[in-house]
């Protein structure tokens, strides 16, 4: 059975004064906390054990939200990432979680219009040669993000917040994975800021030939900035 991972660390340092004494993924977003929006997409595409990652700060307010997940139709496991190395930092404290089983990953702060049980069910249902599968969705900014290079309809490459985006198709914050990720997040070694780069190990997929790639048809946002999290209200009155 696929597992899921929630990361929902970070200090929300772009969303201060709203995150100086709360985790950005409490924050409310339409008619709920941000998170629930993230458990919503994976229990209603049939992923119920699902572990959260988030920092050692706002812990408690987390598991006073969430609890065991039972009401949410879920079973939640919880995980501090004490030193912030970033996404692929995150995901490596999930190894024993996962075990030998397919999992999927989304970060909290990432609002999604759409179910994404299509794109999951793909990948359970994959050609065995693919090990990894990304979302892609065509953004206005795409130097905020990490950017798709492709050539045809072939993925070639990712960059992570280039200056000249080479296409306007952004990586969304999902991620699918077969368990043999966490033998290359051993690998990985910090970037210059300091962070083990999801991007670097999304790319050891896209340069093996085994990642898989689709593209979102609603929309999409993340809520990690004023402006993205204004727009992540209004696109979310309704649900």
């Amino acid at each position: 059975m696929m597992k899921g991972i929630i990361l929902a660390g970070g200090t929300g340092s772009r969303l201060l004064p709203l995150t100086r004494v709360t985790n950005k993924h409490l924050l409310p977003v339409g008619k709920k906390p941000m998170i629930l929006h993230c458990i919503d997409r994976l229990t209603e595409s049939g992923i119920k054990d699902i572990m959260v990652i988030t920092g050692t700060e706002h812990m408690g307010h987390i598991v006073g939200l969430l609890g065991s997940g039972n009401s949410m139709g879920c079973e939640l496991s919880y995980r501090v990432q004490e030193k912030p190395d970033g996404i692929a930092g995150a995901i490596r404290l999930c190894e024993s979680f996962v075990g030998n089983e397919d999992f999927a990953v989304i970060l909290g702060d990432n609002i999604f219009e759409d179910s994404l049980q299509d794109h999951i069910e793909r990948f359970r249902n994959r050609d065995s040669k693919i090990e990894c599968s990304l979302l892609f969705k065509k953004v206005s900014d795409p130097h905020r993000f990490g950017v798709g290079k492709f050539e045809g309809n072939k993925l070639v490459q990712l960059l992570e917040k280039p200056k000249n985006p080479p296409s306007d198709l952004a990586c969304v914050g999902f991620y699918l994975y077969s368990s043999n990720a966490f033998q290359k997040l051993s690998d990985l070694i910090p970037s210059d800021r300091g962070e083990l780069e999801v991007t670097d190990l999304n790319q050891w997929y896209v340069t093996r030939g085994v990642a898989a790639y689709s593209e979102l048809e609603g929309w999409w946002t993340d809520a990690g900035t004023h402006d993205s999290y204004q727009l992540a209200n209004r696109l979310c009155e309704d649900l």
